[in-house]
């Protein structure tokens, strides 16, 4: 078998077969594929897409180029996944409200990398806590308490690296059946039964339009149906940030908020839904039971109990959370309005930068986020605003970055209007 016969192949727009989709992600494995040819192939795939089959394979020999996690010991294990987003905090709600309503929450995630927030980092906020488990600590902690987060391996889908690292210097990544076959190769290497997905769509997000996010969705399904995974999605809406705080240590104090019963809102609402279609899913529950549960859950303070038991299990130090003193950055302003009128938009991915520029995320791979610093919006999409009244308050360690931050908010993140327009649905559609 030639590599060269499967560029011709796909170029001319033909399925390719199993056997060959095995032969090329073993040779980007183990480097006897030259970069050029991988190269050539994702760019036919950019022009050409790939059939269902095609992206099931695909993702499966990618889910085996490496290490594979064995759950199959536990019960009812779930996992939730982001395409991600601005103020995204919804797992620190998920696993240990997942972990009151029976479900086993084993989770890897990752850091985060320019505008969007990484789980890792939020949780990392919290003094002492540790996402540097071994196998059987993993494991011995999610059958004891039914959650665990940690950072994922370098073994699982290792392929998945390579190629994601040439698509970023070729003008390939905005390939549906290549943006959904990474994603679920380490979402299937993970180990989870029921996988819940949130694809987000808008300004925040990299689907820009619903129509492309709901096309994501429905090939990222078929291929967790195709590999023996219960799947189901939610697309949600990103063109304004999910919740009031963006940054590490200030989305987990709002993530608190709610599991304290304490706060609703679209954060609330997003976080429910997906732990409810993990519970319907896991279990075969209608999704009112499965919403009355999950609600419950977080309105009787069990979630909220069950989230400092996990804290504590993986090393943090419960008195920041029990006593309100997760660390937020020493410096602070406000960020006014210019003038009168409805807030009608907040670009999310502006609103990002800004939190980046502040600390709050990396701009390289390299770069150590300051876990204190982040954005509190004090107004929401819709809301009438004076001018000179503050939009949202700016936090650092560093008072230096205030200026820019503030002029990246103000400038290129703020729309008003002199009267508010239809609003985009939270949730736009499930894809089950």
């Amino acid at each position: 078998m030639r590599m060269y016969d499967l560029i011709v192949k796909k170029k001319r727009g033909e399925t390719l077969t199993d056997e060959e989709i095995s032969f090329f992600v073993s040779g980007v494995t183990d480097g006897s594929i030259p970069d050029y040819q991988t190269s050539a192939l994702l760019m036919a795939i950019c022009f050409n897409s790939m059939t269902d089959e095609e992206c099931a394979s695909l993702t499966y020999h990618m889910m085996h180029s490496g290490g594979t996690v064995d759950l199959s010991s536990l019960p009812n294990t779930a996992d939730k996944h982001s395409t991600g987003g601005v103020g995204d905090k919804t797992s620190l709600i998920i696993a240990p409200t997942a972990a009151c309503v029976g479900l086993t929450a084993a989770k890897m995630s990752g850091r985060g990398l320019g505008h969007t927030g990484g789980t890792i980092d939020k949780l990392e906020s919290v003094p002492g806590f540790s996402t540097d488990l071994s196998t059987e600590e993993f494991m011995n902690q999610v059958r004891e308490i039914g959650a665990a987060i940690v950072g994922q391996t370098a073994n699982l889908a290792p392929a998945d690296k390579k190629l994601y690292a040439l698509r970023d210097v070729t003008a390939t990544v905005d390939s549906i059946p290549l943006i959904a076959s990474s994603i679920m190769s380490k979402k299937l290497a993970a180990g989870a039964e029921t996988i819940v997905l949130d694809v987000k769509y808008g300004s925040g997000a990299f689907m820009k339009t619903p129509e492309d996010a709901v096309r994501l969705a429905e090939t990222m399904t078929a291929i967790g149906r195709a590999n023996g995974r219960k799947v189901a999605a939610l697309i949600t809406d990103m063109d304004f940030p999910l919740g009031a705080n963006i940054g590490n240590s200030l989305e987990v104090i709002e993530a608190v908020e709610v599991l304290r019963g304490n706060l609703k809102g679209d954060l609330y609402t997003v976080s429910v839904e997906l732990c409810a279609n993990m519970l319907s899913l896991s279990k075969n529950m209608p999704m009112e039971e499965a919403r009355r549960e999950v609600e419950e859950a977080i309105a009787s303070g069990r979630a909220y109990r069950k989230f400092l038991q996990w804290m504590s299990a993986q090393g943090g130090d419960t008195s920041y959370i029990e006593e309100n003193r997760l660390p937020v950055g020493r410096f602070s302003c406000e960020v006014p309005a210019p003038a009168d009128g409805y807030l009608i938009s907040l670009d999310a991915e502006k609103v990002g930068y800004s939190a980046c520029i502040l600390g709050a995320g990396r701009l390289t791979k390299d770069d150590t986020p300051d876990l204190s610093a982040g954005i509190v919006l004090r107004k929401q999409r819709g809301d009438s605003v004076k001018a000179g009244e503050a939009l949202a308050v700016l936090y650092t360690s560093d008072e230096s970055r205030l200026e820019a931050a503030a002029a990246q908010f103000i400038d290129g993140a703020v729309i008003l209007a002199e009267k508010t327009d239809k609003q985009h649905p939270l949730i736009y559609k499930a894809v089950r």
